[in-house]
């Protein structure tokens, strides 16, 4: 509009500024979108959809799009089916096939069954379909399609055409409308076009409120023209109206889509380098919000390389296995052995003199029948694989199973070595599932023609099962008691106490049929009437940077609740070792103990209002379940909370997208669960996840600071035009002492570069010390509104005063007629003054982006701890290359507009000033004098502030758990609180 104005009244070179301004504009926010899409485009690519492919002997994770027909792929529950795939075993293996068939019921499929070539899709029962979930079993097969060639992509296909962008007609059950109906669909449309174009529809959240942002000054810019033509009288003078469309122009922000793209862009490629890839924009502004993290712990808190460290036989007593630099190695680490049970030993005397260290296995072994008997559970009731290849011991499976692999092989009594030597093929199989939380095999004896049942658990479905166990060296097995079932929880918690994953051993002898079919077996009947063999103790050790990764989170005020599947004791354990947990709780309430660490049966038992009338919410929940998850985060949510979820298996995807913000997996994490993340974790570290936090919380605080310098920038340009107003000539007209030509100057490069590197600025030290940032108020906290406002009314007295000491104060003050157009004589103080202004504004502009690094703290003292205290801000300035050049380029770049002939008097109608630069740096003191008072201002408030907020505590941990202190103690301290108050 301003272009067309300019262009209407025959100023050609105003409207020829503009226009090169726009097209610029055009020309940058098209690369830096293009740039941002191709960014995005490759963060999709490293969080898509991988398969396991077997190619040369060795099993690889490839992405789904280089798989390639006649690849050998292995599939498990969680996985989406990356091709068209004709299955050569299966077990258990069932497929969610609704994207392709409409049926609602998972799919069981057949390996071994033949179709003929008319078959369809959803009868074809030996092939998994490209596309489809796995919910349950394993299997392998051949890829045969894939791409456009698989079903789902003869479908893709047909729905290529994109679809339309049009509202629907609101049509009577018999299918008719009226007139009135089709308006209102046309119009809906029409509003959705108009919101599209103008960015109010699409697009993040804050992308959203920025537009409508713009939206508003636009609104802002047409009444301050108006109020410019209105003090001229609406004068049609052509220098009225270029002042009118000057002072439209100073009040849009015209580079700030474009930095706010380039902002995202980049903070999507640094999460990258820190282990995080961004699936939803939406969540880079949420990531700043966090106030709860829920997090699992296998793999996250701990390292997720499990080793079996003790197993207990009733009848045998306690092994134990050394450290061992390699948990992969049964090589490695020493056997030993005590006749104790775990509950009759203290946890530090497990190496005690009773102990015989580094026993060999064939003297465990020799004569130790109920030790070959948990050995056959261990090794034969698992899917892992341990073998050793020429450079070194290689593993496949999952992590519980290798590690039980590993202690079996440490004895030699690997599952291969059996299958090959001992003649053992397996019959059935039924595989771990969330709520029987057991898998069993079936497995037979070629030689003998004896059939076992094998099952491993959690122990008290596993005790729950069993009706016998050996309890001494004696052959014959007795019946289990009561007591003889709370023995064995009792070694179960004894092992727990010490940190360990405690999974129960039984099994039984089958004397059934064979069934053609493993669904023809009644899992139930088969995992009944079972004799308990043992427990095994498995330690997933903490990863080393997660009790600093949550005492962080503590800092920042972030609490942290771990959901687990494992036993409490286990979950205790770890949560106490990271600090999850209070490491003293003797000062813990009585009514709050058991909030802190729940079971997910406990916690299901409660009703919603049973849980919000809890103290405080769980902060460990063992033996947790899907709904549990879900019902947590919704207790969170009803509590006010901004919620964060990790999640790695198909189970987790109602909780990942029930959070606002979910966090799958990288590397164990299923398709499914990617799928309804927001962010992936590549490298499944919690300490991550505080990694996505911080550069969430930079990306916001950057987001402010460039906001922040555009529109106190646009604020204060728009204050010297309209108070310049009062500057009239001879003929009653008013004399601008900012030229139009010299706003855009300002806006697009003065500005737009330095706000670029605010968008790049480093994280101040202070961000994970400081609360979560509440997403209702935004970019524009109180905080910002009134820094704007400030810093842009102070940047406009000091440019109105540069203005008036050279205009009247040191010169003729002869405002001669015409100035607006042109140079002349009588104009020279005029255009010199202008000249004052336009530097002083260009130097304010670059010394407030300098300003902006910090907020709060003085540009000359941002490293409180230096010793530097005069030079440092000398350091400071180079910390950030681009916004440094970038200053120094806006520097430099004045120069030739106000000395090179033409530029100077045609377009930036101004003139080369030559003493009035000790008016300039008078100026720039000031401007900085004025700013940091205002930050010291500020510093004074929020200090005295937070001592309000702080009250006497220092230590972080009381801090952290405050809520969960005694209720006893808080009682005594309000009631010796409560006299001084009585008495004040």
């Amino acid at each position: 509009m301003a272009m067309a104005v300019s262009f209407g009244i025959a100023s050609y070179i105003e409207g020829g500024v503009i226009a090169a301004v726009i097209i610029l504009n055009i020309i940058v926010g098209f690369f830096q979108e293009f740039n941002a899409e191709k960014t995005m485009d490759s963060l999709r690519s490293l969080s898509s959809p991988t398969a396991s492919a077997v190619r040369d002997g060795r099993n690889d994770v490839v992405p789904t799009a280089e798989i390639v027909p006649g690849d050998m792929v292995e599939l498990k529950m969680g996985d989406t089916v990356p091709a068209d795939i004709r299955l050569l075993e299966a077990v258990n293996f069932e497929t969610d096939e609704a994207l392709l068939t409409g049926e609602s019921l998972p799919v069981q499929k057949n390996a071994d069954a033949i179709f003929d070539t008319n078959t369809g899709p959803g009868d074809r029962l030996n092939i998994a379909f490209s596309s489809s979930t796995i919910t349950r079993g394993r299997a392998w097969g051949i890829v045969f399609a894939t791409g456009m060639k698989t079903e789902i992509g003869s479908i893709a296909a047909a729905l290529r055409a994109q679809g339309k962008r049009t509202r629907p007609v609101k049509r009577k059950a018999d299918g008719s409308a009226k007139l009135h109906r089709y308006a209102q669909a046309w119009g809906l449309t029409a509003g959705d076009f108009v919101g599209r174009f103008l960015g109010v529809n699409v697009g993040t959240p804050l992308q959203r409120k920025l537009s409508k942002l713009a939206i508003l000054l636009f609104g802002v810019a047409v009444v301050c023209a108006t109020i410019v033509l209105a003090a001229n009288s609406f004068s049609n003078n052509n220098e009225v109206i270029i002042y009118a469309v000057a002072t439209g122009l100073s009040m849009i922000p015209a580079c700030l889509v474009v930095v706010l793209t380039i902002t995202m862009a980049a903070g999507t490629k640094r999460m990258v380098q820190r282990h995080v890839i961004v699936r939803k924009l939406d969540s880079l502004e949420a990531l700043g919000a966090v106030t709860d993290i829920c997090s699992d712990k296998t793999g996250t808190l701990t390292q997720g390389k499990m080793v079996a460290k003790k197993a207990w036989i009733p009848s045998a007593g306690t092994y134990s296995v050394g450290t061992s630099t390699d948990p992969f190695n049964p090589t490695i680490g020493a056997l030993s052995h005590v006749r104790c049970a775990p509950i009759d030993t203290r946890r530090d005397d497990m190496a005690s003199s009773s102990q015989i260290p580094d026993q060999s296995f064939k003297t465990l072994l020799a004569g130790n029948i109920r030790l070959k008997a948990f050995l056959n559970v261990a090794s034969l009731a698992n899917l892992a694989h341990v073998h050793e290849a020429k450079d070194g011991w290689k593993v496949r499976g999952d992590p519980t199973e290798i590690a039980i692999q590993v202690f079996a092989s440490r004895f030699n009594w690997n599952r291969e070595r059996l299958v090959k030597e001992e003649s053992w093929i397996q019959v059935a199989e039924f595989s771990f599932d969330s709520d029987v939380k057991k898998m069993s095999v079936i497995l037979e004896n070629v030689a003998s023609g004896n059939r076992m049942i094998f099952t491993k658990g959690a122990v008290e479905r596993v005790v729950g099962s069993c009706d016998s166990l050996y309890p001494d060296d004696g052959s014959e097995a007795v019946r289990m008691t009561p007591e003889s079932r709370k023995y064995i929880l009792d070694n179960m918690e004894a092992l727990a106490a010490q940190g360990l994953r405690v999974l129960g051993f039984a099994s039984k002898e089958y004397s059934g049929e064979k069934k053609a079919s493993e669904t023809e077996y009644d899992r139930d009947d088969i995992e009944s009437g079972l004799t308990f063999q043992g427990l095994i103790g498995l330690y997933d050790p903490p990863r080393v940077e997660s009790a600093g990764a949550v005492k962080q989170c503590h800092k920042a005020g972030i609490e942290v609740h771990m959901l687990t599947g494992d036993h409490p004791g286990t979950a205790r354990a770890i949560a106490s070792q990271v600090g999850i947990i209070p490491s003293d709780t003797k000062a813990v309430a009585r009514d709050v103990a058991d909030a802190m660490v729940m079971t997910a049966s406990s916690f299901d038992q409660l009703s919603d209002e049973d849980i919000d009338r809890l103290p405080v919410l769980p902060l460990v929940i063992a033996r947790c379940s899907p709904i549990t998850k879900v019902r947590m985060i919704e207790a969170l949510h009803r509590r006010k909370r901004f919620v964060a979820m990790t999640g790695d298996g198909v189970n987790d995807s109602p909780s990942l997208k029930r959070a606002d913000v979910g966090i799958a997996m990288g590397q164990a994490g299923s398709d499914v669960a990617k799928d309804a993340s927001d962010i992936v974790l590549t490298d499944d570290n919690f300490a991550s996840i505080l990694n996505a936090v911080e550069e969430g919380r930079r990306m916001f605080d950057n987001i402010q600071k460039f906001v922040l310098h555009l529109l106190s920038e646009n604020i204060a340009q728009a204050s010297t035009l309209l108070i310049g107003l009062a500057f009239k000539d001879s003929t009653g007209l008013s004399v601008f002492p900012l030229a139009p030509v010299e706003i855009l100057w300002v806006i697009m490069i003065t500005s737009g570069m330095p706000d670029m590197g605010l968008g790049f600025e480093r994280a101040t030290s202070d961000i994970m010390i400081r609360p979560p940032v509440a997403l209702k108020k935004g970019v524009f906290t109180l905080e910002v509104m009134l820094d704007m406002l400030v810093y842009g009314v102070w940047m406009s007295a000091l440019c109105l005063s540069s203005f008036a000491l050279v205009m009247f104060g040191f010169g003729d003050g002869n405002l001669a007629a015409g100035c607006n157009d042109r140079y002349s004589a009588d104009c020279d103080t005029v255009f010199r003054a202008r000249a004052t202004t336009f530097v002083c504004l260009t130097w304010f502009a670059l010394f407030e982006a300098w300003e902006m690094v910090d907020m709060r703290r003085s540009f000359f003292r941002m490293q409180p701890g230096s010793t530097r205290y005069f030079t440092q801000w000398m350091l400071d300035v180079w910390q950030n290359p681009f916004l440094f050049w970038a200053i120094v380029a806006g520097f430099v770049t004045i120069f030739p507009t106000l000395y090179v002939p033409v530029i100077n008097r045609v377009v930036f109608k101004h003139e080369g000033i030559t003493w009035e630069w000790v008016v300039v740096l008078v100026e720039g003191i000031m401007f900085f004098a004025g700013v940091e008072a205002w930050k010291w201002g500020k510093r004074i408030y929020f200090r005295r502030r937070e001592r309000r907020n702080l009250g006497g505590r220092r230590d972080l941990e009381s801090k952290v758990f405050e809520k969960y202190l005694s209720t006893e103690w808080q009682i005594s301290e309000d009631r010796d609180s409560k006299p001084r108050d009585e008495k004040g």
